[in-house]
């Protein structure tokens, strides 16, 4: 491991399962749930760091630094790992029309699992500079789904994706794998 990690026995994980909406899965091909991880990287870790952390554990490849769209979209063809390394936001997961959506804030250090099939945007950049590390399991190309008509056949994709084998965080051991 590259970078300090908030230990395990320390880490305070949240969990969601999001019910579908309209032609929106979230959570329910699976029944993995969204996976907060908060603070797992200290406050002063930067992207550089996250980024040789991620790719050292050896599950995920560190893809782009960004902020997250305000449009809701999710992936059909692969999870993906967000790390937050800037900033503060508050972000929606499973579609703003959704009853049964989360909507939370997150800030510099924590770590989003987000399950293929779960929608996700951004609502508000909370100071300003929210960036993330997009991150995909190892070997996974993804796509872009709106929940709209046509996409349909795209949803069929998530049930034979594979989870997690290691934490994409804390490798052998970690919240990914008591799921």
């Amino acid at each position: 491991m590259t970078s300090k990690l908030t230990p395990l026995k320390d880490l305070r994980v949240v969990k969601h399962q999001i019910p579908a909406h309209g032609l929106i899965p979230n959570t329910s091909i699976q029944n993995k749930p969204l996976l907060i991880y908060r603070s797992a990287f200290p406050s002063g870790t930067g992207a550089a760091q996250i980024e040789k952390h991620l790719a050292s554990v050896g599950v995920v490849t560190p893809q782009w630094r960004y902020t997250m769209y305000s449009t809701s979209h999710f992936h059909s063809t692969s999870h993906e790992v967000l790390a937050i390394a800037s900033g503060q936001a508050r972000l929606c997961f499973g579609h703003e029309e959704n009853p049964g959506c989360v909507e939370v804030g997150v800030g510099r250090g924590d770590v989003v699992v987000v399950p293929a099939g779960v929608a996700h945007r951004l609502v508000e950049d909370v100071e300003g500079g929210f960036e993330m590390v997009g991150c995909y399991p190892k070997g996974s190309s993804w796509d872009m789904c709106y929940g709209k008509s046509g996409e349909e056949g795209k949803i069929g994709n998530i049930e034979d994706l594979r989870w997690f084998q290691r934490d994409p965080v804390y490798g052998d051991e970690g919240p990914a794998l008591d799921v």
